[in-house]
């Protein structure tokens, strides 16, 4: 009799080791290091698949802001007011009410330190008169710089089909910020900020514990995953790193480190090309991680993204040894009154 033997706890473990194999080889996410002097690919994995870019959206938003302020249209004292459409963005943890206002120095600082969803929906409307019209600006700066397989449809990155990106358009964007910029690199250096009195901390570990980190986003949303565009320099040298999709902050700040370990000591080299010779694939959907990390199948795909990235667990060494004090910006707003409460129109009913 061997037919219950097999029963029981046997089969939920085949069950999650089934799982396991299931998640790890099926769904690679995409991988992006690059010179950022040479534009040289060191090392990708799907660089150029469709992805939903969450919050590093910001930096387009980042960009567009930028050229208006070298062309003249704003400045930094500009003042940036919370409007209804600015508040009722999803996931606010500024704490800003409507008619709150900040300099747009400030709202920079918000919007890509702390993240804020609602800031850069107000800065958008600031600079481009509506969030619409800022939106245009920012597709057609993508089609300027060659991000052939990116569209945008709002200036913050919550979920929309038709925002998306790949490792490589991103790349190519954060490079392109960090080159013609460079006046602006201390916005994306800053690791806190307070709004008020209320402090909320960038997601990006790497300010502070990886020396030369530069910047620059960090994203997610449950369709994206977590999301980094990093940059950081090391004995004269420049390297961009590009992660989609990762599982934990853990898993997309240790992943971050190794990479800019191995390309800073030489063990990622050069001859793939540049970064703008990668094509990206059109034609299909972005990937969609919302099963994988919001339902109750994220334990077993975390634990299988664990046994493949195992770095900084306990038991296992880390690649964020460093101790960096962090750069905090203090932000403080104010009451605009003359502000005009127009209600945001509802939908017609279904």
């Amino acid at each position: 009799m061997t037919t219950n033997t097999t029963a029981g706890r046997p089969w939920k473990r085949l069950a999650l080791l089934a799982s396991l194999f299931l998640y790890a080889p099926a769904h690679a996410t995409p991988v992006l290091v690059v010179d950022a002097e040479s534009h040289q690919v060191l090392y990708q994995e799907d660089a150029g698949a469709p992805w939903y870019p969450a919050s590093t959206t910001k930096l387009m938003t980042a960009f567009v802001v930028f050229e208006a302020l070298r062309a003249g249209e704003v400045n930094m004292t500009t003042p940036v007011t919370m409007t209804r459409n600015a508040t009722k963005q999803a996931f606010l943890e500024s704490g800003l009410t409507f008619g709150r206002t900040m300099t747009l120095e400030d709202a920079l600082f918000a919007m890509l330190t702390a993240s804020a969803n609602d800031v850069a929906v107000a800065l958008a409307e600031a600079v481009g008169s509506d969030e619409k019209s800022f939106v245009k600006r920012m597709n057609e700066a993508a089609t300027r710089l060659g991000l052939t397989g990116t569209h945008f449809a709002n200036p913050n990155g919550l979920s929309d089909p038709k925002n998306y990106t790949t490792a490589r358009d991103l790349a190519i964007l954060g490079m392109e910020v960090d080159r013609l910029f460079p006046e602006h690199r201390r916005f994306f250096q800053a690791s806190a900020v307070t709004i008020d009195g209320k402090e909320i901390k960038s997601n990006n570990l790497l300010l502070t514990r990886f020396s030369g980190t530069i910047g620059m986003k960090t994203g997610f949303i449950c369709a994206s995953g977590r999301n980094i565009v990093a940059l950081a320099t090391r004995n004269a040298r420049r390297v961009m790193v590009v992660i989609l999709g990762a599982t934990t902050e853990r898993e997309r700040n240790e992943r971050s480190a190794q990479y800019f370990t191995q390309a800073f000591d030489g063990r990622l080299p050069s001859g793939a090309g540049p970064v703008e010779n990668l094509k990206n694939r059109t034609g299909v959907a972005p990937e969609d991680m919302r099963v994988r990390l919001c339902t109750d199948k994220s334990a077993a795909y975390e634990a299988s993204r664990d046994a493949l990235y195992p770095m900084g667990l306990p038991g296992h060494d880390s690649y964020l040894r460093d101790q960096i004090p962090g750069q905090v910006r203090a932000i403080s707003t104010w009451a605009d009154e003359n502000v005009v409460d127009v209600p945001i129109p509802k939908g017609r009913p279904s």
